[in-house]
C-alpha cells in the first residue's frame, strides 16, 4: 500500500502525465512519461508485482481483482497535499503479466491561461479576438497528445464568465471546472456524442465544446449550432490548419457549409521548454540552421540557448512543455475558395498571404527567443513546403 502511495506522490511531484507499470522477463519496470518523454524510474521487486498490481484494482473500486485475461479501465482518486488528483487506469495482458498506464490528471495543472500555453503575444493578441467572436466554429487540430485538449480548456477558462452559459461534451470529463455544464459521453447506455449533442442544444447555451468532430452527424450538429448563435470549439485530427478543411468535406459536409461556419483553425504541437535553472547563451550549429532554414541574419539578435542539464531538469535540459502554433483565420477569399473546394496547397497559400506562420515558423521564433532547442522544432514539425 505504501509502495503505491509513492508511486503516486513521486509521479505528482515530478510533473508525469503517465505512469507505467511494465512486467517483463526478469523485472518489474516502472516509467513515468515527463515532458512527453518516457523516463525509466527504480523498479520495485519482481516479487510485489501483483500485489502492486491488485491493490490499484482495488483502489478504483470497479475492476476485478480475478480478471486477468481482458483489458479493464477504472479511475482513481486521491489527495495529495490537499489536492484532489485523478488517475485513469487502464490494464491490458502481456505475456509476463498485466500492463498497467495510468494517466495523471491534475486539476490544476490544466487551468492554464492563454499566456502559459506559450503564444507569442502577437498570436495571444489574434487569439483573443477570435475568443470573443459571437458564433461560428473554432478548431483545435493536431495529434493525440499534442495539448488540444489543454488549450480547449484554456479557452473556456478565458470566457467563462457569469453572463455566458457553457457546455461541453467530453468523452471522458477530464477535469472537473467550475461553472462550466459539462456532460460525459457513455455509449453502453446510448448517450452518443449527437444525442448528447441534440440534447444540449435544448438547454440554451452560449457557448458549446465538443471533444473532436469525429463524424458526419457530429459536424452536421456543430454546424447547425455556430449557425444560429452559439460559438463552438472542437478539435480535429489533422497535421495542420489548413488541411481540417478537405477532412471536413471528407467526412460529408457541404463546402457551403464549412465555409459558413468556421471561422478559424489552429493546428498545434508541444514542445519542452528549456531549463530555466541551467539554460545557457549559445550558438546554433550549421546543421540546425539549415534543417530550420534560418538565415544568419535572423541569429543576429537572438537569444539562443542550450541546456546542459542539472538537478532541477533532472540533467535532460528540458523542464515544462509549451505550445507551438499555426493560426489559419477564415476570411472572404478563403470562403469563396472552400465553396469552390480548393486544394490544401491552395488554402495553404492563401493563409500564407494573410500572414498565418508556419508550425515550423512559429517553432523558430521560440529557438531564437531562447525558449526552447532546435531538437525539439525539428522533431515535431515538418519542413515548410517551399
Amino acid at each position: 500500500i505504501r509502495l503505491v502511495s509513492m508511486l503516486i506522490i513521486e509521479a505528482h511531484k515530478l510533473g508525469a502525465s503517465d505512469i507505467h507499470l511494465e512486467p517483463l522477463d526478469k523485472k518489474f519496470r516502472v516509467r513515468f512519461r515527463i515532458d512527453g518523454v518516457l523516463q525509466e524510474m527504480q523498479a520495485p521487486p519482481k516479487r510485489l508485482q501483483s500485489a502492486i498490481i491488485s491493490r490499484l484494482k482495488i483502489m478504483t473500486g470497479s475492476m476485478s481483482i480475478a480478471e486477468k485475461r481482458l483489458p479493464q479501465d477504472g479511475r482513481i482518486q486521491v489527495k495529495i497535499k490537499k489536492k484532489p488528483i485523478d488517475l485513469r487506469v487502464s490494464t491490458i495482458p502481456t505475456n509476463h503479466g498485466e500492463s498497467i498506464v495510468m494517466r495523471v490528471l491534475d486539476k490544476s495543472s490544466l487551468l492554464l491561461g492563454l499566456p502559459e500555453l506559450g503564444f507569442l503575444s502577437d498570436d495571444q493578441e489574434k487569439f483573443e479576438q477570435l475568443l470573443r467572436s459571437p458564433d461560428g466554429i473554432l478548431l483545435v487540430t493536431g495529434p493525440t497528445g499534442s495539448g488540444k485538449t489543454s488549450t480547449l480548456y484554456a479557452c473556456l477558462n478565458y470566457i467563462n464568465k457569469p453572463d455566458r452559459k457553457i457546455i461541453t461534451v467530453e468523452e471522458p470529463v477530464e477535469y472537473q471546472m467550475t461553472g462550466i455544464n459539462q456532460v460525459q459521453v457513455n455509449n453502453d447506455v446510448g448517450m452518443t456524442f449527437p444525442i448528447a449533442l441534440r440534447s444540449i442544444l435544448r438547454q440554451a447555451p452560449n457557448i458549446i465544446m465538443i471533444g473532436e468532430i469525429r463524424d458526419l452527424e457530429t459536424a452536421s450538429i456543430a454546424t447547425n449550432a455556430s449557425l444560429t448563435g452559439h460559438l463552438v470549439f472542437s478539435t480535429l485530427h489533422t497535421n495542420d490548419a489548413p488541411s481540417a478543411i478537405p477532412r471536413l468535406v471528407d467526412i460529408g459536409m457541404q463546402p457551403f457549409l464549412v465555409a459558413s461556419s468556421v471561422r478559424a483553425i489552429m493546428a498545434q504541437r508541444l514542445v519542452r521548454r528549456l531549463c530555466t535553472h541551467c539554460k545557457h547563451p549559445a550558438d546554433l550549429s550549421e546543421t540546425e540552421m539549415r534543417a530550420l532554414r534560418i538565415e544568419p541574419s535572423q541569429v543576429k539578435d537572438a537569444q539562443v540557448m542550450k541546456a546542459p542539464g542539472c538537478d532541477h531538469c533532472r540533467h535532460t535540459g528540458y523542464r515544462g512543455r509549451m505550445g507551438i502554433f499555426e493560426i489559419f483565420i477564415i476570411d472572404d477569399e478563403v470562403r469563396h475558395m472552400i465553396n469552390k473546394r480548393a486544394s490544401t496547397f491552395l488554402l495553404r497559400q492563401r493563409a500564407r498571404e494573410l500572414g498565418m506562420r508556419t508550425l515550423r515558423e512559429d517553432g523558430v521564433r521560440k529557438v531564437l527567443s531562447g525558449l526552447t532547442s532546435a531538437d525539439e522544432v525539428i522533431s515535431v514539425t515538418i519542413a515548410d513546403v517551399s
